[in-house]
């Protein structure tokens, strides 16, 4: 019980501490406030049963995910999905002319996601969310409504590890669905949090568990056995490793201590002819090949291509360039681009439309999206567009809007969709 007492304390100062730091973020009258904590693992991981679930992820994948391969394949799609350009706009079905105050909100959701808290902009709030996605399966980030017109919500990023789910959970908007919890922490003193307050992102989620799948849980064996090799093929490059002996026949104890001693002591390290005067040529016994076949760099190779697997990505994005050419590298490019990208940049856009726009603000008439989901580069788009301009597919406004532009004026529409085609090619 004092053990427990003392965690509670120790909760309910770093709680304080945390609403000290948020009161920075109180410039208008209603505000939000932050609940829960930046950087919650300081405790050891000690877990007490109950309603809410923690998910049990292997400790080492914060530290799988710091290692120089597994390093490239979360950079690939993190960097490229946090550099996509993006915009909010009127959802499909929904007739612009039936928003009330169109530009304001607009306006107003733009600014709450290039701006979501005092310290993140865009672009560090979402590297945070994709990165936790990409290691562990989960991807969290907390929303509180402001009130203000003008920013309707802050947002927040949240170690997803810290997260427990309700397994009681009922559908209910009051009941809590989630709640963050320090490791070691009994339940009654997590921090509760409800649907509307908490963006979840679950990758590749199953019918039997509540929690998702990340690419480096799928990779974790992979990657432990990877790291095994490199250490093994490092000590043994460093000569940390001895591959190979002496044989003496017919010595004696003493000559054979004789000559350890003289060849630590004399040969070892300097550098220098080692000179042998004995009846019988000494023969040297090898235990390997001698060649970078003992590296095991065949079988390093391998793993490396299983963790692209994991990610979705093409070995050529994590290195190996063995058989590639023009032909093939944009060919794996594009295939990096559909299976790995594209996929998780649309169920991050899903989530800030449903749960950010939808449930937490309430502006249901709202979607966001990406603007470089439909062509991987800007002239295959740029081509594309002009080509339905000239064809009457589509109009000189909605291809503004797919680019992230405001409309035009009908005096600047009348010239027609090939003076509109020229114009934009």
């Amino acid at each position: 019980m004092k053990v427990a007492e003392q965690l509670r304390q120790i909760w309910r100062q770093a709680a304080r501490r945390g609403r000290d730091v948020q009161t920075a973020d109180v410039a208008v009258g209603a505000e939000a406030g932050r609940k829960t904590l930046a950087l919650p693992s300081i405790l050891s991981p000690i877990h007490f049963p109950g309603r809410h679930l923690p998910k049990p992820t292997p400790a080492n994948l914060r530290r799988f995910a710091e290692t120089p391969v597994v390093r490239r394949a979360i950079n690939v799609i993190k960097d490229r999905i946090a550099a996509m350009d993006w915009q909010v706009r009127v959802r499909r079905g929904v007739r612009p002319e039936d928003v009330a105050f169109l530009a304001r909100k607009l306006r107003a959701l733009r600014r709450t996601l290039e701006e979501p808290n005092a310290t993140d902009s865009f672009r560090t709030l979402m590297e945070q969310a994709i990165e936790d996605a990409l290691t562990g399966g989960f991807g969290a980030i907390e929303m509180e409504p402001t009130g203000d017109p003008e920013r309707p919500a802050m947002l927040w990023p949240v170690d997803g590890a810290s997260i427990r789910i309700n397994a009681r959970w009922d559908g209910q908007e009051d009941t809590p669905r989630y709640a963050q919890a320090l490791p070691g922490q009994l339940e009654s003193a997590a921090i509760e949090l409800r649907d509307n307050q908490l963006m979840y992102i679950r990758m590749n989620p199953r019918s039997f568990t509540p929690f998702g799948l990340g690419p480096l849980e799928a990779a974790f064996e992979t990657v432990n056995q990877f790291l095994s090799a490199h250490r093994f093929a490092g000590k043994l490059a460093a000569n940390s490793v001895a591959q190979y002996a002496l044989w003496l026949n017919e010595a004696t104890p003493a000559q054979h201590d004789r000559l350890i001693r003289w060849w630590q002591d004399e040969i070892e390290g300097t550098g220098r002819v080692p000179l042998l005067s004995t009846e019988q040529k000494p023969e040297v016994l090898r235990f390997a090949q001698g060649t970078d076949a003992d590296l095991r760099l065949a079988w390093q190779e391998f793993l490396i291509r299983m963790v692209a697997n994991a990610f979705g990505l093409p070995p050529l994005m994590l290195g190996l360039e063995a058989d590639v050419n023009q032909s093939t590298a944009s060919e794996m490019a594009d295939e990096a681009f559909r299976g790995a990208i594209s996929p998780l940049a649309m169920l991050l856009a899903g989530h800030i439309t449903r749960d950010l726009l939808g449930k937490c603000i309430g502006w249901h008439e709202f979607e966001f999206v990406f603007n470089e989901l439909s062509a991987r580069d800007e002239l295959t788009e740029l081509t594309v567009q002009v080509q339905l301009l000239q064809a009457g597919v589509l109009t000189v406004n909605e291809v503004r809007a797919m680019r992230g532009l405001a409309p035009l004026t009908c005096n600047n529409t009348a010239q027609g969709p090939g003076k509109a085609a020229q114009q934009l090619g």
